[in-house]
């Protein structure tokens, strides 16, 4: 059985900070056989979630399908004001139309978090947050959870990452998801 891994977050900026640590955190998914998905940047536009509107644009619909499919999930989200991002927060709400499902919400996914920031408190509060959101979803966060400062850290258009030992954390992260995923089938 090929795991399915999601992986959603970054900013409006193409190809941003946060998506490229993303990028690296699927790679360590791939790397033990996974078929990955990215939902970021402009798939993130997204209208504002509201449960009393049934109607969703195919943009959302796409999200909630892929993630309805995925066996684990990897999220990244940049730290803005302490906390996950407006686009990352919105997407994570429309989750709840997974509530009717015989699978509810993220319930028994593993789901790798990282939040990237400039600076560590940002960094570090954020992925307290997205922690907390995962757990409320019904979702496994992995073991590991990487709080990246950006002002320290870069990463490159290629991949490369200008700490290594991140890029393994990261790696590491998108290898519990599909370990989990796979010793749950």
């Amino acid at each position: 059985m090929t795991v399915s891994v999601v992986g959603i977050g970054g900013s409006l900026r193409t190809d941003s900070q946060s998506e490229r640590a993303l990028r690296i955190a699927l790679d360590g998914a791939e790397r033990l056989g996974a078929r990955t998905t990215v939902i970021s940047g402009a798939d993130l536009v997204l209208p504002f979630y509201d449960p009393a509107e049934p109607e969703r644009s195919p943009a959302a619909d796409r999200l909630v399908e892929e993630l309805r499919a995925a066996d684990g999930v990897v999220l990244v989200s940049p730290g803005y004001h302490g906390t996950v991002s407006g686009l990352v927060k919105n997407a994570l709400d429309y989750v709840e139309d997974l509530r009717e499902d015989p699978r509810p919400y993220l319930d028994g996914r593993a789901v790798g978090c990282v939040a990237a920031a400039r600076g560590w408190q940002a960094a570090v509060t954020t992925l307290t947050s997205l922690r907390s959101i995962v757990h409320a979803l019904r979702g496994w966060p992995t073991p590991l959870g990487a709080a990246v400062n950006s002002a320290h850290v870069l990463f490159g258009p290629d991949g490369d990452c200008s700490d290594e030992q991140v890029a393994a954390n990261l790696r590491t992260i998108g290898s519990q998801v599909v370990e989990f995923a796979t010793a749950r089938v």
